[in-house]
């Protein structure tokens, strides 16, 4: 048989199983007033009130020797001790006027709706039909004819070091061994015939209960760790039970053994592992030096403390160096992060952000002042202390309870970065010293992470400087284009990257737009992005087609290569001198090995032609003034750095008001989409081609990347713009001197057309000796050009590739004084080459309209 039977009235009269007759249970519950609010059967049966005749009314007269001087039943209540409880005998008085000393059980407790009440146990003995029999061991047992063997198994058990009961399948206690009595502070007479939940009220015997009716019902035992408090012990301490049922001969379920083990000391030992294990997985994942800190302030909360505070010094936060070795006097440390029991961290006197000073008597102050640890017990002398310098943080420590302290300074390297304090106000067991260690082992690895965050974020500062500098703050207004553009450094610590972006005016009011991307991050991965930045500003001044300027921007790549190889000729091999890499160096700082990606794209606005070439770049975008977007089709040229390959330029002509997206690779980069969809992300993004420049990098951004993007991302916005035929004006010039005058007669009455009569002179010296010198040096065809784009430019085309260059005339010689009397003229002036010959070409600037 597994489970028990239904007891017969015997049964149920003598306990089961012939035992000794148990306690009828009477119970009650008062409010907080003393008013009756709930009354048992056996209540009734030991005074002799119904239920509606009590609950409702105040209990003070139930007692036969009231309380002096007060009318309330909870009065009579002797002093509780520490678990809120009181036992005792008191006199009652029954309903017909007798009086009856009851043995009382009273605990306090917290209602669920937040009010106290008292819940009242009491029990009185049944009277038996015959005397309690004697302990009976099953018949035939050596111990049924060795009644000596019975006392000794009597002694045993009650004085058994494990911690036993021994309970009827009522769930009533029978026996309890001297540890139970230890443990609960009851002797066993007090709570015999008692159900663990009246005798020790809670949520945790409700649980051991459940269990040991398990057991009863299905006859097997069962397991669980519960927590309690002891009588005598501030901590909490960790019980595991055992429940096993109890069967007679024939194998019948007549009982459950409850047997309590303290495993306190084993569940704390596997709670600090835990934590250590916590605190070493999940502090330091970042390197945000703010960060970092509430990681260890996340960690420490509930497991080791109810309030944590991390505090640093101001120089850690704002990327100096802390000075060396321990602090001694008031400190000044500034809050970076917190952690509570309590939601929204109620506790917290400074905010977050904020700067304190600790005066040298506060226990943050002395563990910084003595480089360790320190444990301090938070008692009303030392509140009394902080209430003269700080008012506010003693009313905070009374009003919630601090009671136990630990502050343990961080440091790394030598270096004092601040102080950590742990602190206890609803767990009412105060630290210990083991507890003093296991802060400082995790305040240990959390200040070894802060140094390494406060490193990396001074080494990422630099390089954003450094990067900043490098890249344009603004970009210039242009006749050709509207521009605009976002860039985003990463911030998952890898280090600044090497994306850059420009815009750069060419002659003819024509613009080149550039992107580039620096493979690798940190600061030599921004100074390579400068360095390119600047030699493609460089080449295109020379007006150099999109593939000849990336086969140009290819060689230096190469020699950067070499040259950050440390000597490594061109075929990679190390010059002498150059020795193998150190152990323990990091191979792609050392390897020599510069690699980028660059687009670059000339747009003309006079013929609307834009010409794009690319090595190893995405392709850029183009939506048209209707809307649709367009991936051009520009072969992909391989990146810079592998030298001697070719690029290839794709030409394509715009319609007025297209724009030109360029961007790097971190925009369509994603671990959980697929290129194709990144894309298609893209083109959704883009399609609004009448909205504000500034509005669709938004969108894009929005639309394409994650809350921390993995990589840097550059973005650059085009709009083109068009220069109509009043803005453009062309004449064919015969290979004559004669034409001179007419050229500069053509000039002057154009000029007059577009209100220029001031720019006149200037612009017929310049015309005639570029036209002169274009008829004398060089051959047909030439040709004239003027563009008005809120500069005056003048272009004269020839059929030669030969370029014209200053030289220092002689006082005695008739010429050579052209090329510099227009440079002293005009603003700029140069020469580009064409597919059939040359452009020379100068630009003044015209007087600004106030008008």
């Amino acid at each position: 048989m597994t489970g028990p039977e239904a007891p017969t009235d015997t049964e149920a009269a003598t306990g089961g199983d012939g035992a000794p007759p148990v306690a009828d249970v009477a119970t009650a519950t008062l409010d907080a007033r003393g008013i009756v609010s709930a009354w048992s059967a056996g209540a009734r049966a030991l005074l002799g009130y119904r239920r509606s005749e009590i609950v409702g009314r105040p209990a003070a007269p139930l007692l036969a020797v009231p309380a002096p001087g007060s009318g309330r039943a909870t009065r009579a209540l002797r002093t509780l001790d520490e678990r809120g409880r009181w036992h005792g005998t008191v006199t009652l008085r029954r309903r017909d006027g007798a009086t009856v000393d009851v043995p009382l059980l009273a605990h306090s407790r917290r209602t669920r709706d937040g009010t106290d009440e008292w819940f009242l146990v009491s029990r009185h003995e049944r009277p038996a039909a015959q005397g309690p029999p004697a302990r009976r061991a099953a018949p035939g047992t050596d111990r049924d004819r060795d009644a000596p063997d019975d006392e000794l198994f009597e002694q045993s058990f009650v004085q058994s070091p494990c911690t036993e009961g021994i309970y009827d399948t009522q769930l009533r206690l029978r026996h309890a061994s001297e540890g139970v009595e230890r443990v609960l502070g009851f002797a066993e007479r007090d709570i015999r015939g008692l159900r663990l939940s009246e005798f020790a009220p809670g949520p945790v015997s409700d649980d051991i209960e459940r269990h040991m009716r398990l057991a009863v019902e299905t006859g097997e035992a069962q397991e669980l760790e519960v927590p309690t408090r002891m009588v005598g012990h501030a901590r909490e301490l960790i019980w595991s039970l055992s429940i096993a049922p109890i069967r007679n001969a024939d194998g019948r379920v007549r009982g459950v053994i409850v047997a309590a083990h303290d495993r306190t000391r084993q569940y704390v030992a596997r709670q600090r592992l835990l934590l250590v294990n916590e605190a070493s997985t999940r502090i330091g994942t970042t390197l945000d030096v703010g960060r970092t800190a509430q990681q260890l302030a996340d960690v420490a909360v509930p497991l080791l403390a109810d309030f944590v505070t991390v505090d640093l010094l101001p120089a850690v936060t704002d990327g100096g160096e802390p000075p060396p070795g321990p602090l001694s006097g008031d400190v000044t440390l500034r809050r970076v992060a917190r952690g509570s029991v309590l939601e929204g961290s109620p506790e917290l006197v400074v905010p977050l952000g904020e700067t304190a000073v600790y005066p040298a008597s506060t226990t943050p102050a002395k563990a910084l002042s003595g480089g360790k640890g320190l444990l301090e017990a938070v008692t009303d002398p030392g509140t009394a202390s902080w209430e003269a310098q700080d008012p506010e943080r003693a009313a905070r420590i009374r009003a919630y309870g601090f009671h136990s302290t630990i502050a343990v300074p961080l440091l790394a390297r030598g270096t004092t970065l601040g102080v950590a304090t742990f602190s206890r106000h609803r767990r009412p067991d105060p630290f210990e010293q083991d507890d003093l260690l296991l802060a400082e082992e995790i305040t240990a690895r959390a200040a070894v992470c802060v140094d390494n965050a406060r490193r990396y974020t001074r080494e990422r500062e630099i390089a954003l400087a450094l990067q900043r500098s490098l890249l344009p703050a603004t970009l210039p207004e242009h006749a050709a284009v509207e521009a605009a553009f976002r860039y985003l450094p990463t911030d998952t610590g890898a280090g600044v990257g090497g994306d850059w972006f420009d815009v750069i005016p060419l002659s003819g009011s024509r613009v080149a737009l550039v992107v580039g991307d620096v493979v690798g991050h940190g600061v030599r991965a921004s100074a390579t992005m400068g360095r390119l930045r600047t030699a493609v500003r460089t080449l295109a001044d020379v007006d150099l087609p999109p593939d000849e300027l990336l086969t140009h921007l290819d060689d230096l790549v190469t020699h950067l290569s070499a040259e950050a190889a440390g000597g490594r000729g061109a075929d990679g091999s190390p010059s002498a001198g150059t020795g193998a890499p150190a152990d323990g160096e990091p191979q792609d700082e050392i390897s020599g090995d510069v690699g980028a990606t660059c687009l670059y794209a000339v747009y003309d606005p006079v013929s609307r032609r834009c010409s794009v070439a690319r090595a190893g770049h995405p392709v850029p975008a183009v939506v048209g003034p209707d809307g649709g977007v367009e991936f051009l089709d520009v072969p992909a040229g391989p990146p810079l750095g592998l030298g001697g390959l070719p690029f290839e330029s794709v030409e394509v002509e715009l319609a007025e008001g297209s724009l030109l997206a360029l961007y790097t690779n971190g925009l369509i980069a994603s671990r959980e989409r697929a290129p194709d969809e990144m894309l298609a992300a893209l083109r959704t993004a883009l399609a609004r081609p009448a909205a504000p420049l500034e509005d669709i990098c938004d969108t894009v951004l929005d639309s394409l990347l994650p809350a921390h993007p993995a990589d840097d991302v550059a973005l650059l916005l085009a709009r083109t713009r068009a220069l109509g035929s009043s803005q453009v004006v062309t004449w064919e010039l015969a290979c004559d001197p004669a034409i001179v005058a007419e050229a500069r007669r053509d000039v002057s009455a154009q000029l007059a057309v577009w209100g220029l009569e001031d720019a006149v002179f200037t612009t017929e010296l310049v015309v005639s000796e570029l036209v002169t010198n274009a008829i004398r040096y060089a051959e047909a065809p030439i040709q004239l050009r003027l563009i008005h784009d809120g500069s005056l430019i003048c272009e004269v085309s020839d059929g030669s590739n030969t370029a014209p260059h200053l030289r220092r005339a002689r006082v005695s010689d008739e010429g050579g004084r052209g090329l510099l009397l227009v440079a002293q003229l005009t603003q700029s002036w140069g020469t580009r080459q064409g597919a059939a010959g040359k452009t020379i070409w100068a630009e003044q600037t015209l007087p600004v309209e106030i008008g």
